[in-house]
């Protein structure tokens, strides 16, 4: 079955051209020239990747990206790729701190869109389903977490803080940097990150913990 791709573009002539030779390479393409036709896109169909203008008519494509990244847990990892006429370097960075997995500027070589692409879907594709630790389970693609076979019940917040700890088993993580990673927000609000870390831990029951390392730089999972 062919990859899906979404198409975010408001220039109609680049929304054609892009999906007329994405068609003839072999994918699925599915066009929204605005913001609400690509929100019932997703709606009718989850893509595997999204080419994604900033500049739309009923909104900013980092907006949109926010909304994806932290809004909704099943969209959340699908790749991005930023395609658009903001061409300075405080726009790539801002574009790729926002939660873009690539960034292209107008205008650009078919053959360059359709490398990254590919490359994304490439990356998308070794990003393992499930990851286990002891008796706890995550299901990635659900962002669920089970404990000894039980759903723990999580918040996207509770379960992105658990599948960080996962991930960096036995190195501190600070507060800022999972404020940061989780909230995607410049400015660190530790009380928000220890509030998830308490309700986590009261779910984590006995058979796991998170603790302040020796040197209170971060918190560590351990296994009891």
């Amino acid at each position: 079955m062919s990859a899906t791709i979404l198409l975010v573009e408001d220039n109609e002539q680049i929304l054609r051209g892009n999906e007329r030779m994405l068609k003839r390479r072999g994918y699925t393409v599915a066009t929204a020239l605005t913001l609400a036709e690509a929100r019932f896109c997703i709606e009718k169909q989850i893509p595997d990747a999204i080419v994604l203008d900033i500049m739309l008519p009923d909104g900013s494509g980092l907006d949109f990206l926010r909304e994806l990244r932290i809004e909704n847990n099943k969209l959340s990892d699908i790749p991005v790729l930023l395609l658009t006429g903001l061409t300075t370097p405080e726009d790539v960075i801002r574009g790729l701190s926002e939660g873009g997995d690539d960034y292209l500027a107008k205008p650009y070589d078919f053959g360059v869109l359709l490398a990254r692409i590919e490359a994304l879907l490439r990356r998308a594709a070794q990003i393992p389903k499930t990851l286990t630790k002891g008796a706890l389970q995550l299901d990635i693609v659900a962002n669920r977490a089970f404990l000894d076979g039980n759903d723990m019940l999580l918040s996207p917040k509770e379960f992105a803080l658990l599948l960080l700890m996962v991930q960096n088993e036995g190195r501190a993580l600070s507060a800022a940097s999972l404020f940061q990673a989780i909230w995607k927000l410049p400015q660190a609000d530790n009380s928000a990150v220890k509030t998830t870390v308490s309700r986590l831990r009261g779910k984590l029951g006995d058979r796991f913990t998170i603790d302040n390392d020796r040197t209170e730089s971060g918190y560590v999972l351990k296994q009891i």
